[in-house]
This record gives structure tokens, C-alpha cells and sequence, in this order.
């Protein structure tokens, strides 16, 4: 009677933890995709391929795929017109993300606009779509120009430059501007730590090159594979786990977990006292064009505005704007330069469209961007 016991307990147990496993994988049964291994999911195509196993599943599977981080499901749109679909039309459709175990314990990414829920994640981003009219960008491309301008004096003739490190420095000093109106410096001939406004000046605890160093670190930290924390590696693997690993290793010295808990603790303190030091000046942020500034003048504005965009919110947000822009930019400006240098011949009629458009001196407005660089915006 025992044994028999036992084997039902066996059984009964072994089939919850083939329905924990799968459980994610039966939601999206009906996506097209690879059948994922137990724990790994698809991590074993990307130690393979690398970034190439997305286009062969594409190849393989269509433009519209699953693909298994651990036991995470992700559905890839491997589609530029069917990407505007999603993301544009189809995107009030889509109010709650799966939270990936990086961001799962770390408060100034749960209250930024990816992990948001429900009602106040549809609040925030219409907020923000109000902030980003044309106008509203287009009034950032001078800025944009001259940071551009200043990173163009590290391109001196005959000296090799790692363009994946500028890209990263420019495109943080123009996020860093155009989110909270601070000048890292970054992108300097020889890096600098510039920082020209009452922005990064709220951050008194930590120099410009100290707030940078850790926003890399927290950046680069946001690892969905089997090179992140030992908690990340857990949680991508079996969830459940995730919080007991983490609450673990923060009691070990050294540890990851406990690195990136203090670097992001830190971060949020430092982006408090940046909005904290705005809104008290708030008279002088009317005037300017970064995120921060002009949702502070919307939230003192209106009542339910002031309600939903708390400090902490407000604090999240706008790091978010760092965080999400300067890596996704310097991403696509690397892949496109590398790739183009592949093709002699896209090169040299990305160069004559360029060339087309006028002398040296002059600088395209936001209208000549959209309308004058057709095959530009193909190969981007």
C-alpha cells in the first residue's frame, strides 16, 4: 500500500512539474516555433547561432514566431510593416509584458512604462504620446545635430575608433539631454564629464562619470541568458525560484545580486533628487524641452495627472527614457554601420543620396529626414 502510494506521489508530482514547464508553451501552442527542451526553451539555438537564429526561424517558421527564454515565451515580429502593426495600431491591445527575471526585484524598472499594468499603463502612455508630437521631436533636432557634430571630431583620419563604444556615448549624451536636459559629455574628443545644467547637479552624491558608470552596469545587467546573475539564471529557468536565489545571495558579499540591487538602489535615489530639484524649480522648467521638464509642467497642470505620475513613477519614467533609447540606439547605429561596410555597393548609394542633398554645411530639418533619405531609412 506504501509503494502504491508513493508511485501516485511520484506520478502526481512529476506531471505538476511537466505542467509548470509547459504551461507557458500551451498559451502559445498555436504560434508557429520550434518545440522548446524543458528548462532552456530555446537558449540552446541562440548559444548556437547567436543573433542569426532570429532570422532563421524566420526563415523557417514565418514572420511571426515563438521563441523560449528558459521558460519565458516571447512572440517575435520578424516583420518591419507588420513591427508598425504591433507597435502602433495594435498597441493599446497589449497592456500587460511578461515581466523578464532581470527586472522582476528592481523598482526603478517595475514603475517605468514596460512593466506598468492595466489602467495606469494605458494613463502613462497616452501621456507620453501627447509629450512625442512631430513638433516636440522635431524641436530636438538641433540638439541632436550638434552632439552629433561633437562626436564627429573623434573620427579623426587614420586613428582607429571602436564606433560601438561612440555610438553608446552619443547616443547617451543625446538621451541624456533630451530626457532630463543633462550634457554627460560622453561624446567628447577623449570622453568628458560635462555636465551643463541643474540635471546631473541634483545628483550630488555621484560625479556625471559615476552616474554613467552605473547606469552601464545596470544597463548591461538586464540579461536574459546564462551569463547574468546566478538568481537571473535561476528565475529564466524555473521563476518560482527567482526570489528565494535572490533573497539568498544578497546575504553573500561579492555577489552579482547584490551589486546590481546597490546600483540600482543608488540609481534611484540619484533620479529622486534629479526630479525632486526640478519640480522645486519648477518656474525655470517651463522653459525647457526635456521629458522630465515637460511632464512636470503637465502633471502641476492637472489634477488626475498629478495622482498618476507620483514621484517614484515620475523618477522611473524618465530613467526608463535613458535606459530604453541610448541602448536600443547605439545598437542600431553599430549593426548599421558594420553591415553596411559588408556591402561595397549599399555604401556607395548610401554615400551619392547623402551627397545629393546638398553641401557639407548644410543640416537637414526634420521634414528633409523623413522625405529626402529614402534609401537611408531602407537601410536603417
Amino acid at each position: 500500500m506504501e509503494e502504491y502510494i508513493f508511485t501516485l506521489a511520484a506520478m502526481a508530482m512529476g506531471f505538476l512539474a511537466v505542467a509548470y514547464l509547459y504551461e507557458p508553451y500551451w498559451k502559445v501552442r498555436h504560434v508557429p516555433g520550434p518545440v522548446p527542451l524543458p528548462l532552456i526553451g530555446h537558449l540552446h539555438l541562440l548559444a548556437k547561432h547567436g543573433l542569426n537564429a532570429f532570422p532563421l526561424l524566420a526563415k523557417k517558421h514565418g514572420p511571426i514566431f515563438r521563441f523560449h527564454v528558459g521558460r519565458q515565451p516571447l512572440i517575435i515580429v520578424a516583420d518591419a510593416e507588420l513591427c508598425k502593426e504591433v507597435g502602433i495600431k495594435k498597441f493599446k491591445s497589449l497592456p500587460n509584458r511578461s515581466l523578464p527575471s532581470p527586472i522582476a526585484n528592481s523598482p526603478i524598472h517595475l514603475k517605468g512604462l514596460f512593466a506598468t499594468r492595466d489602467s495606469r499603463w494605458s494613463a502613462m502612455r497616452n501621456i507620453i504620446i501627447s509629450i512625442y508630437q512631430p513638433s516636440h521631436l522635431a524641436g530636438l533636432i538641433p540638439t541632436m545635430e550638434s552632439y552629433i557634430e561633437r562626436a564627429a571630431t573623434n573620427l579623426d583620419e587614420g586613428e582607429e575608433v571602436a564606433f560601438s563604444e561612440l555610438a553608446v556615448s552619443l547616443a547617451t549624451d543625446v538621451i541624456g539631454q533630451a530626457a532630463f536636459g543633462a550634457d554627460f559629455g560622453l561624446s567628447m574628443k577623449g570622453g568628458g564629464n560635462v555636465v551643463e545644467d541643474d540635471g546631473a547637479a541634483a545628483a550630488k552624491k555621484a560625479s556625471a562619470s559615476e552616474f554613467i558608470k552605473m547606469h552601464i552596469y545596470s544597463t548591461t545587467s538586464l540579461k536574459m541568458d546564462l551569463s547574468g546573475s546566478l538568481s537571473v539564471i535561476v528565475g529564466t529557468l524555473v521563476p518560482f525560484l527567482l526570489n528565494p536565489f535572490r533573497q539568498l545571495l544578497l546575504r553573500v558579499p561579492g555577489s552579482a545580486d547584490r551589486e546590481i540591487t546597490r546600483v540600482n538602489g543608488e540609481l534611484s535615489r540619484m533620479m529622486d533628487r534629479i526630479v525632486s530639484d526640478r519640480a522645486a524649480a519648477a518656474a525655470a522648467s517651463r522653459q525647457r524641452k526635456d521629458f522630465l521638464s515637460v511632464v512636470l509642467a503637465a502633471r502641476e497642470s492637472d489634477a488626475s495627472t498629478r495622482d498618476l505620475l507620483t514621484p517614484d513613477y515620475l523618477s522611473a519614467l524618465t530613467y526608463e527614457h535613458l535606459l530604453a533609447g541610448s541602448a536600443t540606439t547605439a545598437f542600431t547605429l553599430s549593426s548599421v554601420v558594420y553591415l553596411v561596410a559588408k556591402h561595397p555597393e549599399v555604401e556607395e548609394k548610401l554615400l551619392r543620396e547623402i551627397d545629393a542633398f546638398g553641401p557639407r554645411d548644410r543640416l537637414p530639418t526634420a521634414d528633409d529626414l523623413q522625405t529626402k533619405f529614402p534609401y537611408l531609412d531602407q537601410a536603417h
